[in-house]
């Protein structure tokens, strides 16, 4: 079982930044790759970034040029680098990952979630 556990949300003024942490365990030799989803009061969650085995990402268009995803292997951890924050990140963000290969599921699994706040 995959567990994920994000940390590093918090709350900045607009302008600032933060980095978000996304820690998984139980891989064992599963192929996998993660994202960053974000949900916002009223609002369906939305797509924020991803982050594939060979190391190519892809961001959504309202972040890109201000958020980096960045993964370290040896230690299963994702990264968000947040920069130039706008009241309008405010958000519940979660990281997921998805999981494939020969003994493992083909399914997904979302942490918990870590909020940010952005105030103006």
């Amino acid at each position: 079982q995959v567990q994920l556990v994000e940390s590093g949300g918090g709350s900045v003024q607009a302008g600032g930044s933060l980095r978000l942490s996304c820690a998984a365990s139980g891989y064992n030799s599963c192929k996998h790759d993660m994202s960053w989803y974000r949900q916002a009061p009223g609002k369906e969650r939305e797509f924020v970034s991803f982050i594939d085995t060979d190391g190519s990402t892809t961001y959504a268009d309202s972040v890109k040029g201000r958020f980096t995803i960045s993964q370290d292997n040896a230690k299963n951890t994702v990264y968000l680098h947040m920069n130039s924050l706008k009241p309008e990140d405010t958000a519940m963000y979660y990281c997921k990952t998805d999981t494939w290969g020969i003994g493992c599921l083909d399914t997904s699994y979302w942490g918990q979630g870590t909020q940010v706040t952005v105030s103006s």
